[in-house]
């Protein structure tokens, strides 16, 4: 399209010359006394235009001339900034190659050809010049140098330096933040990430180095907080992330020393993470212990099994639907609480074994309850029911003894025997 325009252009200036010079009969006449000269008109405009060109070139070729000097300097300095512009390149490549040593090299190349020039001649010099020295600190902290990383970190994070790229100062920060870590050195790792700006320490890199620092020092609920907003901003895996967490929430739940310490961690658990039953296992046996601990106090041993009851209800429901070994493990952790269950739960668990009447771990807790309140027909049923499915050695052998010690109370001798027997066999 631009051609077919200039084609038009073109044929309607030809038309105007055309016009004005074809049939043009004008005359010039020039006085110079004494003389008078006869020129042509058409041949007037035409020396117009012939000077009017020269004129424009030999302005031109002077211009050229003057700025030979800038235009060598300019090409001088385009070719030393290229070449530091490639050996930051070079220094990149030898380090995603594992070449330490060249990158380190290529890097220190680049930052003498970089301070052999002036700063305003390269308006991009102090951010390149800032990507070297962190190309410098990383092949430093590669070969354990710590002295040379620490120096070329520090030039990195000079304030006249770092105002030339924001975005490299805080990509030196967090490379700081990383390099502390691989030192274990908790203490420098948190100075560096508060020198970080609010919106770089919200970002998920950010975030994933805190939770290291966070875990390097044991800060268990700290870094239970930033695994949250990791999982929330979707950093890993949904698999991954409910690991993360249910393994940190474990671990805030084992470091709880007492009973309200314990409820207080437990208070500050998601819904979510609260009907894990991984975590109410672990809070559950928590509580025991910590219960377990105390002198004899009937007051802390009935807040513990209510504690216990309370985290229970979420997964209740969906008991039968675990794997067996958690199965397994729910229902020792629900035994030492089946004396002071109330008239609710008691519901709950008898509903429940009616609704899945062969599952072993509901028989074993319904006849243990039944036989704490003196149901003994019920209980002999329903523990002679488990027996026969249970595999777990533990609950077998209990199950064994709740047995013997019902014969006993019927005055069945013989039965009562032989469950000691097998009780003792499970021990074995």
């Amino acid at each position: 399209m631009r051609n077919v325009f200039w084609l038009l252009g073109l044929a309607a200036l030809a038309v105007a010359l055309a016009l004005l010079v074809g049939h043009n009969q004008a005359m010039l006449s020039l006085f110079w006394p004494p003389y008078r000269f006869d020129v042509s008109f058409n041949f007037v405009l035409l020396c117009l235009v012939v000077g009017f060109v020269l004129l424009y070139l030999a302005i031109r070729a002077f211009t050229l001339l003057r700025e030979l000097p800038q235009q060598a300097r300019r090409w001088r300095s385009q070719q030393m900034e290229r070449a530091a512009v490639g050996a930051v390149m070079d220094s990149l490549a030898h380090h995603l190659a594992g070449r330490f040593v060249r990158a380190q090299s290529a890097a220190l190349s680049a930052l003498e050809q970089l301070n052999s020039q002036p700063a305003e001649q390269w308006p991009r010099r102090g951010q390149l010049q800032m990507l070297a020295h962190l190309l410098v600190a990383e092949a430093a902290q590669s070969l354990q140098n710590r002295n040379t990383r620490d120096e070329h970190l520090q030039a990195v994070l000079h304030p006249g330096l770092a105002k030339a790229s924001p975005e490299v100062r805080e990509g030196a920060l967090l490379r700081a933040v990383r390099w502390a870590v691989e030192d274990r050195d908790v203490q420098t790792a948190r100075t560096v990430l508060a020198e970080l700006p609010q919106g770089a320490a919200r970002r998920i890199q950010a975030l994933r180095l805190k939770l290291r620092v966070a875990r390097l020092a044991g800060a268990t609920g700290e870094a239970l907080e930033t695994a949250r907003l990791l999982a929330k901003h979707r950093a890993f895996s949904p698999d991954a992330s409910r690991s993360i967490v249910r393994g940190l929430a474990m671990d805030a739940l084992h470091e709880a020393r007492d009973l309200s310490q314990l409820q207080v961690v437990w208070s500050r658990l998601d819904t979510s993470e609260r009907a894990m039953p991984e975590l109410v296992l672990a809070a559950a046996k928590g509580a025991h212990r910590l219960a377990a601990a105390e002198p004899l106090d009937g007051d802390v041993v009935s807040q513990a099994s209510a504690m216990v009851c309370a985290w229970l209800e979420p997964v209740w429901p969906g008991f039968v639907s675990l794997e067996g070994d958690l199965q397994c493990r729910l229902a020792m952790v629900m035994e030492p609480v089946l004396a002071g269950l109330d008239a609710g739960w008691l519901a709950r668990l008898e509903q429940s074994q009616r609704q899945w009447p062969n599952n072993a771990y509901l028989q074993y807790l319904t006849g243990q309850a039944c036989r704490q309140r003196q149901l003994w027909g019920k209980a002999a049923q329903l523990l002679g029911q488990a027996s026969l499915s249970l595999r777990d050695p533990l609950l077998l052998r209990r199950t064994w003894c709740a047995l013997a010690q019902l014969a006993e109370e019927r005055g069945d001798l013989a039965a009562a025997q032989s469950a000691w027997k097998r009780a003792a066999q499970m021990s074995d």
